[in-house]
């Protein structure tokens, strides 16, 4: 009887602990038949880009006082899905870039930023956001490939701001990164350091944190001259992280097939990955020049057209791959071109209500799309010379240094802008329910 006993005792152990596992399962947004799932329902969202999170954290250098009211802000705004930097890159002579940066040089790390990445972590998972873990960028604003493969050759920058370097020159240097060895393996062992870490403010190891839903490769990494080299690396890069982590998500963080010819991506061929989980797309009408506030109807109605040639096109790529699809970035300049936080945003407004219709629609009708990130929120950030670069000791917005300062960012103060996403994520929650 004992030993009968003692069985069924054991048994029932061993029962409840595969319950107790598949309930901390469900609780890591997951893909099922190219939808994302979590706790069992269905997940989608409206969401933003908050790149500034872990500097704003950091204890010392950063306001966690103005990190937490910002949160409390987008929450209250339906927004619980944020894009944040989980990585930075920056020497002391690394320019159109953020100071602090997490690394200043390879492997040297700033303990205050990843103080600030745990705090950040932490408070989102008090208000039920998930957070997508950027590791690194094409472009220079927070260092980057080309912090990397200058660390890796002692080479210089070709920055595009300063004349008379070329965006084309630029792209070929930071694509030379998937020709060095020595540049990816450093890249690769902060993923290490990034996904073993634990977070020190809650106790919860990063891969075993379902605050986080995905990891993601790069912000907007391209191919360029070097597209079979790009492949190469992320798929092995895909498959390293998965090895460390089986309960996240992995995206590119690619633009999906973006409107250059020559940017060496395509949104079928780089997602058809099984260690890539989902698709990402980014719409930028008025860097590819298709509408700018001020222009005529026509011309932006001949951008919307535009934009859901896009959108259909990365649509059909999601169906074909049965994975969700990912409107990560898109954005608008206030009214007038203007820098400034008191102008209008009229354009801005219209032109979210329409791609968050948009959405809304696809998830309603049950397509491959499942959430979209505005691109930014500054909240309480304001530039001190608006329309100009970021400098050391300036605050933080949600324009990146390398690009004008007041160009994207939606403040605390643009309550209309606030009202179209707050309608639209209602409604989406309302759906999915």
């Amino acid at each position: 009887m004992r030993i009968l006993f003692q069985l069924l005792f054991t048994m029932s152990l061993f029962f409840s602990g595969c319950n107790a596992s598949e309930n901390q399962q469900n609780k890591f947004v997951q893909v099922e038949n190219g939808h994302f799932v979590l706790e069992g329902k269905d997940y989608a969202f409206i969401g933003a880009n908050y790149w500034q999170g872990m500097n704003l954290g950091a204890p010392q250098s950063g306001d966690r006082a103005r990190l937490m009211r910002e949160l409390d802000q987008m929450q209250a705004a339906g927004i619980n899905n944020l894009r944040i930097l989980a990585a930075s890159e920056a020497d002391a002579e690394m320019k159109y870039c953020i100071h602090p940066a997490l690394q200043s040089g390879p492997g040297e790390y700033n303990n205050d930023l990843w103080l600030g990445l745990d705090f950040l972590l932490s408070e989102m998972a008090k208000r039920d956001m998930k957070a997508v873990m950027v590791m690194g960028n094409f472009w220079t604003w927070s260092g980057g490939f080309p912090q990397y493969v200058k660390w890796a050759e002692g080479s210089d920058i070709p920055f595009p701001q300063d004349e008379p370097n070329t965006w084309d020159q630029f792209q070929k240097y930071s694509a030379n990164f998937y020709l060095s060895e020595k540049a990816q393996e450093m890249l690769k062992s902060h993923i290490r350091t990034l996904i073993t870490r634990t977070n020190t403010t809650s106790g919860i190891s990063y891969k075993n944190d379902p605050t986080i839903m995905a990891w993601q490769l790069a912000n907007e990494p391209r191919g360029f001259h070097q597209k079979k080299e790009f492949a190469k690396w992320t798929r092995k890069t895909s498959a390293f992280i998965k090895s460390l982590d089986a309960n996240h998500l992995v995206s590119l963080g690619t633009e999906g097939n973006t409107s250059s010819h020559h940017a060496g991506v395509n949104v079928r061929e780089d997602n058809d990955d099984p260690n890539v989980d989902y698709l990402t797309m980014h719409i930028w009408i008025q860097n590819w020049s298709w509408f700018k506030p001020g222009d005529s109807p026509e011309t932006y109605s001949n951008a919307l057209k535009k934009v859901d040639a896009y959108w259909s096109d990365h649509i059909q790529a999601a169906k074909e791959l049965n994975k969700p699809l990912v409107f990560e970035e898109f954005g608008v300049a206030r009214d007038s071109l203007s820098y400034q936080a008191s102008s209008s945003t009229k354009a801005r407004d219209q032109y979210f209500d329409y791609v968050m219709s948009k959405a809304l629609k696809s998830i309603e009708q049950g397509e491959n799309l499942r959430g979209l990130n505005f691109w930014s929120y500054s909240g309480e950030g304001r530039p001190p010379r608006p329309g100009e670069f970021w400098k050391i000791g300036d605050t933080f917005v949600g324009d990146p240094p390398h690009e004008l300062q007041g160009w994207y960012g939606i403040y605390d103060q643009d309550t209309s802008t606030l009202s179209v996403i707050k309608h639209y994520s209602d409604q989406i929650v309302t759906c999915t329910k």
